[in-house]
């Protein structure tokens, strides 16, 4: 390296952008070259930090989310401008709504083209403005050193996001002499930390009046590592904890008081304990939509605690009696010396009998179930590999029967609903930890959006495995369409799906197939123990199940479905 141009006097934009990457420790890029990104491409070449080079840009923003949401440091993703830029769009959707802290790098035509429609021009801070946390558009070559030190400060501080940074060719191409910028200073920016002693005494004075409470734990519990103060808070309090879909494993969900995901899709026996509760305590969890179902009929006689990072989600669809800014592992930390054991025993015994009462089950018999698969594969596994899902009817019988034991271990697109993160968010997750077993559970409709990315496990011998519930449909849509619209179907049969065991194949890839349940536990584990790159695994399953429990979109909890109706259902008003 003693001839690199990273070691020279002068340094390009390019090279600077490139050691100031390193100086933030930055593993790996995910991205795919072209023309304005080319400077920035070639120093690489002198790097220790490895290009991944996908099949997509899309492919490339999922994976460096994969990998920020297994570790918790940023993904990194370099792609050149115009629809190079553009087709990272709904991966910054994707991290955006999730909290996931990724830099994407852009090259941009040189700044003299700038609003002359030059080739693969656009402008992209303008049209990534509403699905970034900040971006830049650098025009000044020594403005990049300080312009990297503060995008990944804003990336991983506070509530976490994409930044993006934008880079003309001119830029990149230009002699740097800024020197290191120091520790960011920017104004107006504040990290909320610790909670309000006053508000910490409120909170705990109200909990000690509940004799049915519930801790409500969200994504923002796994990003601050909340888990073992919130595990130890529930354990204080004897309280039940339920999670959202993305705080699978900030509590491990094979303990006694955990009741498993709430919601739309959730377990009977949580939303009973949400509908029956006196007291909920959102941890990092913003009370969104798929949560509340009706919001003018959700606990509506419980007291409302709310801890989040972020005071623009206070009161923002569920009004609260108390709010806590901070982080959420500091908050609960200090809120534990103040609160008591709670007089529970009654309700902790309601709640194991609705776990009782109304379990997760599915139909013995009449054809391979995807519930099966995915219970099985919770079983081979022993819940210690880390899953990332698609988005679906598959995801939501993952999150049902894959139980998360640990941080990090469940990664799923939550907000955007992203079809095609399932795959590239496992290639990512299995870079970033190699030594880890890693299934992407995905649909066959969602697969084929990212499935090009084939190439690029196989080319790493990266051993990701794919378990594809293969339903020859796009399951939940064509569930609503049955629930809601007479089963008039539309839009929904993948006639023309591929054999996607001869597709792995053709890329170099292992192949499995399951079409009988006989067969599930034999494959699940030869795959599980196979190690020589990547395998799929495609399982054939019933063409028309539907996922219960349901409860339907803008419906209250008490409207839950537990098996499939026997009536015509109404769509709900204003429903999505």
């Amino acid at each position: 390296m003693a001839d690199s141009p990273m070691n020279a006097a002068t340094l390009t934009g390019a090279e600077r952008l490139v050691q100031a990457m390193e100086a933030q420790g930055v593993e790996y890029i995910f991205g795919l070259s072209g023309g304005a990104a080319m400077p920035i491409f070639d120093a690489l070449v002198d790097s220790n930090i490895k290009l991944i080079l996908t099949r997509h840009e899309q492919g490339a923003s999922h994976m460096a989310d994969g990998y920020a949401r297994a570790t918790g440091r940023p993904g990194v993703v370099l792609v050149t401008s115009g629809p190079g830029a553009t087709n990272t769009v709904t991966g910054l959707l994707t991290g955006l709504m999730d909290s996931v802290p990724m830099i994407v790098l852009t090259g941009q035509t040189p700044t003299p083209n700038l609003g002359k429609d030059a080739f693969q021009e656009a402008d992209v801070t303008g049209i990534t403005y509403p699905v970034v946390k900040h971006s830049y558009l650098v025009t000044d070559v020594e403005d990049v050193p300080r312009v990297v030190s503060e995008a990944f400060y804003l990336a991983t501080t506070g509530r976490p996001g994409p930044v993006l940074i934008d880079l003309p060719k001119d830029v990149t191409s230009a002699v740097c002499s800024a020197p290191d910028p120091g520790e960011p200073d920017i104004p107006g920016y504040v990290v909320p930390g610790r909670a309000d002693e006053a508000i910490l005494k409120d909170a705990a004075e109200r909990i000690a009046k509940s004799k049915r409470p519930v801790l409500y734990v969200g994504h923002g519990a796994v990003i601050s590592g909340a888990g073992e103060v919130v595990a130890e808070l529930s354990e204080k309090l004897q309280a039940p904890v339920v999670n959202t879909l993305l705080g699978k494993g900030a509590v491990d969900e094979t303990s006694s008081r955990h009741l498993g995901m709430l919601g739309m899709h959730g377990t009977a026996y949580a939303n009973k304990a949400v509908m029956n509760c006196d007291l909920i305590m959102a941890i990092g969890a913003r009370w969104d939509d798929r949560i509340t179902g009706k919001v003018s009929e959700f606990c509506t006689d419980a007291t409302r605690i709310h801890i989040d990072i972020d005071p623009a989600e206070f009161n923002k669809t569920v009004k609260t009696h108390v709010q806590l800014l901070g982080d959420a592992k500091l908050v609960v930390e200090d809120l534990l010396p103040l609160v008591n054991r709670l007089d529970s025993a009654e309700w902790l015994a309601q709640c194991d009998a609705w776990r009782t009462e109304f379990p997760l089950k599915y139909p013995d018999g009449g054809g391979l179930r995807a519930q099966h698969v995915l219970d099985r594969l919770n079983a081979v596994t022993q819940g210690r590999a880390l899953v990332t899902t698609d988005v679906g009817q598959h995801q939501m019988w993952a999150a049902q029967f894959c139980l998360t034991r640990a941080n990090r271990m469940w990664l799923s697109s939550g907000g955007a609903g992203t079809m095609g993160y399932g795959f590239p968010a496992a290639i990512g997750a299995q870079f970033a930890r190699p030594d880890t077993e890693v299934w992407a559970v995905v649909g066959d409709g969602g697969f084929q959006m990212t499935l090009s990315e084939l190439a690029t496990a196989a080319i790493h011998k990266l051993p990701v495995k794919t378990l594809i519930i293969n339903n020859n449909y796009l399951g939940m849509v064509r569930q609503w369409q049955e629930l809601f619209f007479d089963n008039r179907l539309s839009g929904v049969d993948l006639e023309g799906n591929p054999d996607f065991v001869k597709l792995a194949e053709a890329y170099g890839v292992k192949g499995f197939r399951i079409d009988k349940p006989e067969d599930v536990d034999s494959v699940l584990e030869e795959a599980s123990a196979y190690r020589d790159g990547p395998c799929v695994v495609e399982a054939e399953v019933v063409k028309e199940d539907n996922v219960f429990p349901m409860i339907p979109a803008g419906a209250p909890l008490s409207d839950m479905l537990i098996e499939r109706p026997t009536e015509k259902m109404e769509k709900p008003e204003g429903s999505t």
